[in-house]
C-alpha cells in the first residue's frame, strides 16, 4: 500500500492569494444573525490563510520541497505571514508591496456544512505577472495556480504568462477552480467575461481542480458528465474532482474513476480538505508508474487523517 513517503522529494511551486484568516467554530444558521445582539461560538482562531498559502503548507507537511510566490504589504502582517510559511518549511519567492495592505478574510462555518468567506485582499487583488520572481519555477516538477478569481492583472494575461512561461521550463501545471467571489454579486455580463478568461488558458492546464458545484458553476452545468466534458474540450488534460463524503474522482480521456472516501471517526478539520486532496495528485502527477485509483486513495486516506485531527499539514491555529 502506498503512503506518504511517495511525497518526498517531489517539487511544488505554488502561486497564490495569502491572508490573515479569522475562523469560527460552526454556528446554527437563520435569522438571529441578521439581528442586534451576539452570537457565543466554541472558538474563534487567526491562521494563515489564502488556498496557495494553505496548498503550499499541506504540500511541504507531505514532505515535498515547496516554493510559494504572491504579494503581501510592507506591513507587520504581511512579514508575520511569510514567516509562518517559512517556519513550515515553504521557500518564499513573496513580493513586500509598500502601495498595498495585507488583507484579511473572515471564515464562517455552519452547522448545516456551509460556509461563508467576508473578505479584504487588497494585497492578492493586485497580483500581477510582474510581481513574481520566476525563478521559483526552476527545477520544480510542478506549478499550481491558485486563487485565479482574485487578481483581475492576472486574469487579464498574467495567468497565461505564468502557465506558458512554466510549461516552457518542463513543468506540469495545475489550475484550482474553485469559487469566484464574484458570482453572487457581479453582473451577467462581467461574470462571462471572467469566466471566458480562464476558459482560454484550460490547454495550458494538465490538471483541474474544482468539487462539483464550483465546476458545474464554472461550465454553465447542471450535471458532472456534462462539466467534464466541456472542461476537457475547452483543453484540460484532466481533472480533479472533490466529491466530499463520496471520495474523490479523476476524469482524462472520457473516463471518470471514482475511489471511496476513507473512513472517518470523528470531524475535527473540515476546512481545506479539498486542497489537501488536489495537493496530493499534484504531487504524485508525474509518477506514471502508479495507478490512479491508488493515487486517489493514498489522498484519502490522508484526507481522512487530517477531518480526524491526526495530521498537521494545514494551519488550525
Amino acid at each position: 500500500m502506498l503512503d506518504e513517503t511517495v511525497f518526498h522529494g517531489a517539487r511544488l511551486s505554488v502561486v497564490g492569494s495569502i491572508c490573515r484568516d479569522v475562523k469560527t467554530a460552526p454556528l446554527t444558521a437563520g435569522e438571529h444573525l441578521f439581528r442586534d445582539g451576539e452570537t457565543p461560538t466554541a472558538f474563534i482562531v487567526e491562521t494563515i490563510g489564502g488556498g496557495g498559502a494553505n496548498s503550499a503548507m499541506a504540500a511541504a507537511g507531505l514532505g515535498a520541497e515547496v516554493r510559494f510566490a504572491g504579494k503581501v504589504g510592507a506591513d507587520l502582517l504581511g512579514g508575520q505571514l511569510e514567516e509562518a510559511l517559512r517556519r513550515r518549511g515553504v521557500k518564499s519567492f513573496i513580493r513586500r508591496d509598500p502601495q498595498v495592505r495585507t488583507g484579511s478574510s473572515v471564515a464562517l462555518s455552519f452547522t448545516n456544512g456551509c460556509r461563508h468567506f467576508i473578505s479584504s485582499q487588497p494585497n492578492n487583488y493586485t497580483l500581477a505577472f510582474a510581481d513574481l520572481d520566476l525563478a521559483m519555477l526552476e527545477g520544480a516538477d510542478h506549478l499550481l495556480r491558485a486563487d485565479i478569481w482574485f487578481s483581475e492583472p492576472m486574469l487579464a494575461g498574467g495567468n497565461a504568462q505564468l502557465l506558458q512561461a512554466a510549461r516552457d521550463r518542463g513543468l506540469a501545471t495545475s489550475l484550482d477552480l474553485n469559487w469566484d467571489p464574484l458570482w453572487g454579486s457581479a453582473d451577467a455580463a462581467h461574470i462571462v467575461a471572467r469566466k471566458e478568461a480562464v476558459r482560454r488558458i484550460l490547454p495550458l492546464a494538465n490538471l483541474v481542480h474544482g468539487n462539483v458545484r464550483e465546476l458545474n458553476l464554472f461550465a454553465d452545468s447542471t450535471d458532472l458528465t456534462t462539466t467534464l466534458d466541456r472542461l476537457t474540450g475547452w483543453g484540460a488534460e484532466a481533472v480533479v474532482i472533490h466529491l466530499g463524503a463520496e471520495g474523490a474522482g479523476y476524469y482524462t480521456g472520457g473516463k471518470l474513476l471514482v475511489e471511496p472516501s476513507a473512513p472517518v471517526k470523528q470531524l475535527v478539520n473540515t476546512a481545506g480538505t479539498g486542497d489537501l486532496l488536489s495537493v496530493c495528485l499534484m504531487l504524485l502527477h508525474s509518477r506514471k508508474e502508479i495507478p490512479i485509483p491508488e493515487k486517489l486513495g493514498l489522498a484519502n486516506r490522508i484526507v481522512s487523517e487530517y477531518i480526524e485531527g491526526r495530521r498537521d499539514v494545514l494551519p488550525t491555529q
